[in-house]
């Protein structure tokens, strides 16, 4: 993993971004509180203090919802690494799947620019 930091210039031309998103690889939860940046092709996930946790080209990465769990929430997988995304942690309002949908279509959409 990288130790990269992301300044808040680069989240105004990303294509997607989410703050307040608990991130977990498998049953460990890596931060309650993170982000997730779709930008140039790259999909990144950042812990609360804009460190990153991992990242990769979009053509490494494969996202999609689960039905058995909550409208909220995402699971990546990342090179290989499975994550499980729920957005908007601290505010569970309802319509916490919007997040979500529009999570999912900013990566076709990426992904279908760069092909």
């Amino acid at each position: 993993m990288a130790e990269t930091e992301f300044s808040a210039a680069e989240f105004d031309t990303a294509e997607f971004v989410a703050n307040d998103v608990r991130i977990q690889r498998w049953a460990r939860s890596l931060t309650r509180a993170g982000q997730v940046i779709v930008k140039d092709g790259r999909l990144a996930l950042l812990t609360s203090n804009g460190r990153e946790i991992d990242s990769a080209p979009l053509s490494a990465v494969s996202a999609g919802k689960a039905w058995f769990q909550s409208a909220d929430s995402a699971i990546a997988r990342l090179n290989g690494v499975r994550y499980r995304l729920t957005m908007g942690q601290r505010n569970r309002r309802p319509g916490g799947a919007l997040p979500v949908r529009r999570f999912l279509e900013a990566l076709r959409s990426a992904a279908g620019r760069r092909s």
